[in-house]
């Protein structure tokens, strides 16, 4: 059988082992009585009288999130269709570049972010050491951008304690969604971000573009502040051989199809959990009605393409069952080139 390498992004990131600060108590944080951080407290406000956005942060809850088929133009459409094919082997993250406005809503391990909250900017600096600066000293977007960027132009407003961020000027390199749609550089981004409270910023974003949808594109996601803990750097480029393992597509991996008895694939019905890097990661497998595995990774849901009774494919990962005597599941690992990240099984 034919061997491939299947990758993610964060298969490119090597971190340390041992890491400073971690563990250290959030200053200025709200406590319940027994010590733990109160992120249902009020949100704090600054010095000069607007909520406070201050605070290292993780997306989450993510609600409309692209691809959005039955808004995305036909041209596009087909590229994301080729991207997949490859196994999205040209995603910008895996040649180390920046992700974009795909930082906002993807909670990925390139995600966290720390907020800095000054009276005339926010700037959000990311693990992967890019940043992001929303500027509130009046100044207005430019119409016609001469220089687009990868992370593209933004300014602010406050509208009572809702902050207004518009954002253009983005070239078309980026990707909104790891699994190939891109955008133009017509794309203009409008995000209403509410800290409702000490540990949730909500944000509501309308995605325009013309070139890619056929109308806007609305997204919702929650920014949720990381209490006692710290952002460690995730360099991308000290993995220099990562692109090189990607080879073949799916009709390479079809050719080497199996046949797995159904009965073999209800064992591994269930849902798994793990650490990946520094994120706890959920997995669901299900069996469908079409006598085919799926598994559903961060509100994805795509096939398990078998290799092997214990070993699948799906998006250009790997994923290998871990089972008892009897055939029954007990883990899956998600297989990187940094190895096996391996998500016990877990009843709910």
């Amino acid at each position: 059988m034919k061997i491939f390498v299947v990758l993610g992004m964060a298969l490119l990131f090597c971190n340390s082992l041992q890491a400073q600060w971690l563990g250290l108590e959030t200053p200025g944080l709200p406590r319940t009585d027994s010590g733990e951080p109160d992120l249902d407290a009020p949100p704090p406000r600054t010095s000069w009288g607007t909520p406070d956005f201050s605070g290292l942060y993780s997306p989450g809850g993510t609600r409309g999130v692209p691809p959005a088929d039955d808004k995305i133009q036909p041209w596009m459409q087909a590229l994301i269709e080729d991207r997949n094919r490859n196994f999205n082997a040209n995603n910008p993250r895996n040649l180390c570049l920046p992700n974009g406005p795909g930082y906002s809503h993807e909670n990925t391990e390139v995600g966290t972010r720390r907020i800095v909250h000054s009276p005339d900017m926010i700037a959000l600096l990311y693990a992967d050491l890019k940043y992001r600066q929303i500027f509130l000293d009046g100044r207005e977007l430019e119409d016609e951008v001469l220089l687009p960027s990868w992370m593209g132009y933004s300014v602010g407003h406050w509208e009572g304690d809702t902050l207004v961020v518009e954002s253009n000027g983005y070239n078309d390199k980026t990707w909104l969604h790891r699994t190939g749609l891109s955008h133009t550089e017509q794309l203009r981004i409008t995000e209403r971000m509410t800290r409702t409270s000490y540990g949730t910023i909500e944000v509501e974003a309308i995605y325009d573009d013309p070139g890619t949808f056929t109308e806007p594109l609305e997204v919702g996601y929650e920014m949720r502040l990381i209490a006692d803990d710290e952002m460690m750097e995730v360099v991308c480029n000290e993995a220099s051989e990562g692109t090189s393992h990607y080879t073949g597509d799916y009709e390479d991996v079809e050719a080497d199809l199996i046949e797995v008895p159904r009965e073999i694939l209800e064992k591994y019905v269930g849902r798994y959990r793990g650490v990946y890097i520094d994120a706890t990661i959920t997995v669901d497998v299900t069996l469908e009605d079409d006598g085919k595995l799926y598994l559903t990774r961060r509100g994805s849901k795509a096939e398990l393409i078998p290799q092997g009774e214990t070993t699948f494919i799906r998006g250009g990962w790997g994923y290998v069952f871990s089972v008892k005597d009897n055939g029954d599941a007990t883990a899956i690992s998600e297989v990187h080139v940094s190895g096996g990240w391996t998500f016990p099984r877990v009843e709910e």
